[in-house]
């Protein structure tokens, strides 16, 4: 009885590891497809993949809601030409993935060229309704 009990206890820790693999892999993807629209300003992408509660905190204090955020990257007021993201750290809790991570940018914000160094935080939530992760609050 014993060893059956020790072999159902390795198989749930077993499966309940891979199911939370296979979420980290999602958020490392979803991150990736959220890094590659932000550059290409595809307003189709951005806004399937952001929320429509989400809400944007920049350091200079403004808060931007879904609309402005993509409207302000689909525009090119925000112009990213490139963006390096270094020192993913991902943290799983039920439906809800906290990303930490840096970015590196080069920009070219309303033709201005400059670059940018943030240390970013992303909050992604796995809607049921949705059924795939979007971007919920900065």
């Amino acid at each position: 009885m014993k060893k059956i009990i020790t072999v159902v206890a390795f198989l749930l820790v077993s499966i309940m590891g891979f199911a939370q693999n296979k979420q980290v892999e999602e958020i490392k993807s979803v991150n990736e497809s959220l890094r590659l629209a932000m550059i290409s300003g595809n307003r189709e992408q951005l806004m399937h993949l952001t929320s429509a509660d989400l809400t944007y905190g920049h350091s200079s204090g403004k808060i931007q809601n879904q609309n402005e955020f993509v409207d302000q990257i689909a525009s090119g007021q925000s112009d990213f030409v490139s963006i390096d993201i270094t020192n993913e750290q991902i943290t799983m809790y039920t439906n809800t993935a906290i990303v930490r991570h840096s970015l590196s940018a080069e920009t070219n914000d309303s033709g201005k060229p400059g670059s940018v160094k943030l240390y970013v935080l992303l909050v992604w939530e796995n809607k049921i309704v949705a059924g795939s992760w979007q971007q919920g609050r900065q």
